[in-house]
C-alpha cells in the first residue's frame, strides 16, 4: 500500500498534466505485479472492494473515540478518509515499519475473498496494520473516491509514455482486459505478445468533440461541414461479431444486462456509434421522450419487462467504426455515414434510426436552428467536417458541438456541505432554492445542488459566509441563514429541467453549475418556484 499511498499523495499536489504523466509513468515502471496493475484500476476508476460503507467505517471509528470530538474532527478536516486515517488510534501496531504493511495485491485479494459479515473485522484489521498515508489511500479506495485529478484516458496516456506503444493501441484491448493487467504490462514492456481478447465485441475508443468557443466558427468554412441534432441522451457504442453483442457506454462500460431489448434487435456485423433513448424512432409515431426517462433505465443490471414496455429504448445512429471486421474509422464522415444509413436501414425500425443532417448554409443560419430547435428533447447542434476521419480523443477541428444556452436563474443559498481532494477544507458543494407559495406564505424549497463554477476566489467568499452565517447542522451538512433580507444570491446556470416526483418542488435541474455570485441582490429577489415550472412547461410544449 506504501507506493500507492506515496502516489497518490504526489498527485494530489501535482497541478500540471505532464507532472501527473512523470508520476504515473514511474509507478507503472517501478512497481511489482499485481500492486502496479490495482493502481491502475484504482485510477481508472475499474477497481471495487466488496462491502464498505461510509456507515461500517463512521462506527469502526466510534468503536473506539467519541462520538462528538470525531464530528468535530471530521467537520474541521471536511473529508471521511482522511479524518479516520489520521484520528484512527492502532495501539502499538502505530509503530509498524514499512516493510511489514501489506501490499494493494494482497488488500484487494484479501478484500474481495470475504463473505459479508467478515469485511467488518478484516477493515479494522487493516485500518490498525496500515500506517495514516496508506490508511487514506485504503480508505479512498474502499469508498471508491479518489478524485485526484487522473482520468482513465490520462492513466492510459501514462502507459503510452512508459512503454511508447500507442494510446489507442492500449485503449483497443483496455476493455476486454481485467486487473490486475498482467498481460498488459508484459506486452507494454516486451516480454510477451499483444493480448488476444477473450471477445471478439470489444469497445473501442470514441470520438469527442469541442464545444464552440467565441471565434471558432469564424476560422472555419460552413461548406466543409455538416451539422445534426444533438439529443438529450447517453452516448453509447454497439459491437456485434460472431454472435456477441454488447452495448457500451462512452466511457466503455458495458450496460448490455441493462438494455436487453436494444441488443436482441441488433441484426448485423460491427461497430456504431450512437444517442441511446427512450421513447419513438423517426420511423414510429412516437416521440422521443426526455433524459429523465431514459433515467430511469439507467445503472441497472437488470429491468423488468414492465420497465421495457413503459420505456422503451432505441439507438439514434451517428457513425460507423467497423462494417463486419472491416475498419473503416479512417474514411470519411460522409462515407461513413452512406455505409451506416444501408445497415440502419435493414435494421429493425422500432429499435435503430439514422441521426438527420441539419441543412444549413452559413453559421448564422445554423445558430438560429440550435436556439429554437424542433424538439425540446435537442440540446444543440453536432458540427463534422465533412472528410474527417474518426478518430480517438478531442481533437481541435473535426467534430464541433453547439447547444443551446443554459437556463439562468437567480438562488439562494440553503445548505453547505465540505467538497473533496484539495477542497476537503472548505465548503464548497451548494444547495440552493427559491421561493414557492405555501398556505402560511412564500417559503423556499430546495431546488438543486452545484460544487463547480465559480474561481477559487469566489471559492474563499462563499466558504467563509457559510462559516459566519451557520444556523443549524446535520452530520457534514451546515444550514445557513437564509431569509428575505440576508442571505446568498447565487446565479445559476443549468442545461435542462425536467419533472421529478424525488424533489419536493417537484423539479430536477440538469448539469446546474454556479454562474455567478449575485452579492448585489437580496434572498427577496431571487426567482419563484413559478418561473422553473413555466421553463418545464415550454420546455414540454405543455402549459
Amino acid at each position: 500500500m506504501k507506493a500507492f499511498a506515496t502516489l497518490l499523495d504526489r498527485l494530489v499536489f501535482t497541478p500540471s498534466r505532464n507532472g501527473k504523466l512523470t508520476l504515473l509513468a514511474d509507478y507503472f515502471r517501478d512497481t511489482p505485479d499485481p500492486d502496479r496493475g490495482y493502481g491502475l484500476a484504482a485510477l481508472a476508476g475499474g477497481l471495487d472492494l466488496k462491502g464498505v460503507k461510509p456507515a461500517m467505517l463512521r462506527d469502526l471509528v466510534l468503536e473506539r473515540m467519541d462520538p462528538i470530538l470525531f464530528q468535530y474532527s471530521y467537520d474541521y478536516v471536511g473529508d471521511l478518509a482522511e479524518t479516520i486515517s489520521l484520528v484512527w488510534d492502532g495501539g502499538a501496531k502505530d509503530t509498524i515499519d514499512d516493510e511489514h504493511q501489506p501490499r494493494l495485491g494482497e488488500v484487494v485479494t484479501r478484500m474481495n475473498s470475504l463473505g459479508r459479515t467478515e469485511v467488518r473485522s478484516a477493515v479494522r484489521d487493516l485500518l490498525d496494520r496500515l500506517d495514516p498515508s496508506s490508511r487514506f489511500a485504503f480508505l479512498k479506495l474502499a469508498t471508491g473516491s479518489l478524485r485526484i485529478g487522473v482520468s482513465a484516458r490520462l492513466a492510459k496516456q501514462a502507459l503510452s509514455d512508459m512503454s511508447g506503444k500507442d494510446v489507442t493501441e492500449i485503449e483497443t484491448l483496455w476493455h476486454g482486459l481485467a486487473p490486475p493487467y498482467e498481460p498488459l504490462f508484459a506486452w507494454l514492456e516486451g516480454r510477451a505478445e499483444k493480448p488476444v481478447l477473450a471477445t471478439p465485441a470489444i469497445f473501442h475508443s470514441v470520438m469527442l468533440a469541442n464545444p464552440v468557443e467565441e471565434g471558432d466558427l469564424q476560422k472555419i468554412d460552413p461548406l466543409d461541414y455538416a451539422a445534426e441534432w444533438k439529443w438529450d441522451g447517453i452516448r453509447v457504442q454497439m459491437s456485434s461479431y460472431s454472435g456477441t453483442k454488447k452495448l457500451y457506454s462512452r466511457s466503455g462500460d458495458d450496460i448490455t444486462g441493462a438494455f436487453p431489448d436494444i441488443v436482441a434487435a441488433i441484426n448485423f456485423e460491427g461497430v456504431i456509434d450512437g444517442e441511446l433513448l427512450v421513447g419513438g424512432t423517426v420511423r414510429s409515431s412516437s416521440p422521443t421522450r426526455t433524459f429523465s426517462d431514459l433515467q430511469q433505465r439507467l445503472n441497472r443490471k437488470t429491468v423488468t419487462a414492465k420497465m421495457l414496455d413503459e420505456y422503451p429504448a432505441f439507438v439514434r445512429a451517428y457513425d460507423l467504426l467497423f462494417q463486419g471486421d472491416m475498419d473503416i474509422r479512417a474514411r470519411s464522415f460522409f462515407e461513413r455515414r452512406d455505409r451506416l444509413a444501408g445497415i440502419i436501414e435493414g435494421a429493425p425500425h422500432d429499435r435503430f434510426d439514422l441521426s438527420q443532417l441539419v441543412p444549413f448554409t452559413t453559421w448564422e443560419e445554423l445558430d438560429s436552428l440550435r436556439i429554437a430547435p424542433p424538439e425540446p428533447v435537442i440540446e444543440g447542434v453536432m458540427i463534422k467536417r465533412k472528410d474527417s476521419p474518426y478518430q480517438a480523443g478531442r481533437l481541435k477541428g473535426p467534430w464541433f458541438k453547439w447547444k443551446r444556452d443554459p437556463y439562468n436563474i437567480d438562488a439562494v443559498m440553503l445548505y453547505a456541505q465540505r467538497g473533496h481532494g484539495k477542497r476537503s477544507s472548505y465548503y464548497s458543494d451548494f444547495t440552493f432554492g427559491v421561493w414557492a407559495e405555501t398556505p402560511d406564505g412564500e417559503e423556499l424549497v430546495p431546488v438543486g445542488k452545484a460544487y463547480f463554477g465559480f474561481t477559487d476566489a469566489e471559492l474563499e467568499v462563499l466558504d467563509k459566509f457559510v462559516r459566519d452565517n451557520t444556523v443549524d447542522r446535520f452530520g457534514p451538512v451546515r444550514a445557513v441563514r437564509a431569509e428575505p433580507c440576508f442571505g446568498f444570491v447565487l446565479e445559476v446556470a443549468f442545461e435542462g429541467i425536467n419533472r421529478s416526483t424525488r424533489h419536493k418542488s417537484g423539479v430536477a435541474m440538469r448539469f446546474p453549475r454556479i454562474a455567478r455570485l449575485r452579492q448585489d441582490k437580496l434572498p427577496r429577489d431571487a426567482d419563484r418556484l413559478s418561473t422553473l415550472t413555466a421553463m418545464l412547461g415550454a420546455k414540454t410544449g405543455q402549459g
